[in-house]
């Protein structure tokens, strides 16, 4: 690009970039090379100037890839970068602000071009141009087969071994970056790749004992949020802290891969805050998780995926397992901090799942943690703002919840946690509540979202599934809460109502009617049958476990025990329904003996009172309960 280029609409038009897309081939010997990288000009801060600096170097890059085949010039300029790359941590050290400059924007040009050479040729052209030489037109050299794996080797060695200074910073985040690009590919495929030679080069070979310590170093990067150095600490001109200038570029790829290897192609926005806050930390995350989700080779289980799933908190004196050679330690503390911070962004919801999920160390740590909240409550704000959020984050944080609802101790401790002042939750004011509480609200209010938004099955299945892992564990329900249980009851018992009339007058109307086919309301019905059965087995155990715990509870089951009327004879719900019918009965009797107009405290206090007297082999155990 050369020392005089300072903008993105001279690009189109510089005299380096054109020599090196043209017809002579350029030796990596030659000087021209000291003038291309001499270049510096302002980080674009927003997707129309992104989307301009695509548009003006577009140009250049289709010329390479039609001349390519006979000059070698790509495989030249990556045995430049190559070359100057041996030198770089002495550089570093040494604080060789030129060196490291001139390596960025070596890099810089190489994943500009890789972009595109990536989005308009398969995998198999692409290894074909990185042999291409320029001793004759068309020739392949020998010694060049494996450059691919060498860059990427050599990109791997970069992150693992320079250290994060103010002057590396650049150079580490296109290092990062250019890694996603070079893994973009799927994002080109429909299916699955299953036998990528990107991923081949990565499984195996000269990349894989470098495994363990590029996971704990993007690991790092990312607990670390190392903001982008100031503009006079760069090694070049830059008047944003946006990172380098390729990290723009790059991060519509990386947020597209995310999405395609873990969200099935509908994914949201990087949240710019972040990106700002620090690029290199929310770079290593997007490359970790495309890097844990790639496809198990035929012969060798992804070696990343096995480090993400097997490392261990520093703390931990036991000896690794020798069936698993990229094990390695870090600190959970530091680790457990960066994920309670970062959950307002979909990436790191996607890594505490992951980690949650299959890193067995990870749970048993988080599942000890005192301070718990820390982490729930970021947690709860995600269902909590639904309407913002794309569905996967929500369900993510809905699954999140689910493998935490599975540990009876946490069931247990989140009502032990009292929280002050909940200022997100605007439909009430709440001084003072549970986290267990708090957490009941959350996900009825998310069911109730669900009935009248988006109607998934399987989103109130996964809701009912994580209060019905804790229900057993209620205590001291927060009167709102207990409210709540009863109100969405209610709703789904109005809907059943509503459902089952439409079919009713469906089926009137049909008779002696050959007109169009019935609606399948039978269907209907039953999924809401599946979801009321799940509503009462919450209810029920509860009750049968925890009754004298949750006055408040029982005090909303006796204000609307009308509700329940319909389902006593009711075929499906005949067993769930006794329990409950008995606690009706028998506190209802009780509240009758006491008088009428009596004040809610005195209602309270002669639950409680109740409570202790009701015999607990009275209610008996239903299959439904924990």
């Amino acid at each position: 690009m050369g020392a005089n280029s300072s903008s993105i609409s001279e690009l189109p038009e510089n005299e380096y970039l054109k020599k090196l897309a043209g017809a002579e081939p350029i030796s990596e010997n030659d000087p021209f090379w000291n003038q291309l990288l001499s270049f510096s000009f302002t980080t674009p801060t927003n997707s129309a100037d992104l989307k301009l600096l695509e548009e003006a170097t577009i140009s250049v890059c289709k010329s390479l890839v039609e001349k390519n085949p006979r000059t070698g010039n790509l495989g030249s300029l990556v045995k430049v970068f190559l070359s100057r790359t041996k030198e770089l941590k002495i550089s570093a050290e040494c604080q060789n602000h030129l060196f490291i400059w001139q390596a960025h924007n070596a890099l810089f040009i190489i994943c500009c071009l890789l972009k595109v050479f990536i989005s308009r040729m398969s995998e198999e052209e692409l290894q074909l141009h990185f042999t291409y030489e320029d001793k004759a037109p068309g020739s392949y050299g020998t010694e060049c087969e494996d450059l691919i794996e060498e860059l990427l080797c050599c990109l791997i060695q970069l992150i693992v071994e320079i250290p994060l200074l103010d002057i590396t910073y650049s150079i580490s985040l296109e290092a990062v970056t250019t890694l996603i690009v070079f893994l973009s590919c799927q994002l080109f495929h429909k299916e699955i790749l299953r036998e990528s030679i990107i991923h081949k080069y990565l499984m195996h070979g000269r990349c894989v004992p470098y495994t363990s310590r590029l996971v704990k170093t993007l690991l790092y990067n990312f607990i670390r949020q190392e903001r982008s150095p100031p503009p006079g600490t760069h090694v070049f001109q830059q008047q944003t802290d946006g990172g380098g200038l390729l990290y723009g570029i790059a991060s519509g790829v990386a947020t597209g891969l995310w999405t395609v290897f873990t969200l099935g192609g509908v994914g949201s926005k990087a949240s710019p805050q972040l990106e700002r806050c620090s690029p290199l930390a929310n770079q290593s995350l997007l490359l970790l998780l495309v890097l844990a989700n790639l496809t198990d080779a035929p012969d060798t289980p992804n070696p990343y995926r096995q480090a993400i799933m097997s490392f261990k908190n520093t703390q931990d004196s036991t000896a690794f397992s020798s069936s698993n050679p990229h094990a390695f330690q870090i600190n959970f503390n530091s680790l457990y901090t960066a994920l309670c911070e970062q959950q307002k962004s979909d990436q790191a919801t996607l890594l505490l799942y992951t980690l949650l999920h299959q890193n067995s160390n990870v749970r048993t740590y988080v599942l000890a943690r005192t301070d718990i909240e820390n982490l729930v409550l970021p947690i709860l704000e995600i269902l909590y703002h639904v309407e913002e959020r794309n569905s996967h984050h929500v369900y993510m944080a809905l699954i999140i919840l689910l493998i935490l609802t599975e540990d009876d101790g946490f069931n247990r401790s989140i009502h032990e946690v009292i929280l002050k002042n909940i200022t997100w939750y605007a439909e009430r004011i709440l001084t003072e509540i549970s986290l267990g509480s708090l957490l009941i609200l959350v996900v009825i209010r998310t069911i109730q979202y669900n009935m009248t938004r988006t109607r998934d099955k399987y989103l109130h299945t996964n809701c009912l599934a994580a209060l019905a892992n804790m229900s057993a564990q209620f205590r001291s329900l927060h009167q709102y809460a207990a409210q709540r249980i009863i109100s969405l009851f209610s709703l789904l018992s109005k809907k059943h109502n509503k459902v089952l009339e439409q079919a009713t007058q469906s089926l009137r109307g049909s008779i002696g009617s050959t007109d169009s086919p019935l609606p399948d309301y039978a269907q209907d019905l039953n999924v809401i049958e599946e979801v009321i059965r799940m509503m009462l087995e919450i209810i029920n155990s509860c009750l049968t476990n925890s009754l004298h715990h949750n006055p408040n509870l029982v005090y909303a089951l006796l204000y609307k025990r009308d509700l329940f009327e319909q389902f006593r004879t009711h075929p499906s719900f005949q067993d769930i329904m006794q329990n409950i019918d008995l606690v009706i009965s028998f506190f209802s009797s009780r509240l009758e003996q006491a008088g009428a107009e009596l004040s809610v405290e005195r209602v309270l206090e002669i639950i409680k009172q109740g409570a202790v007297a009701l015999p607990k082999d009275r209610l008996r155990s239903v299959g439904g309960d924990k």
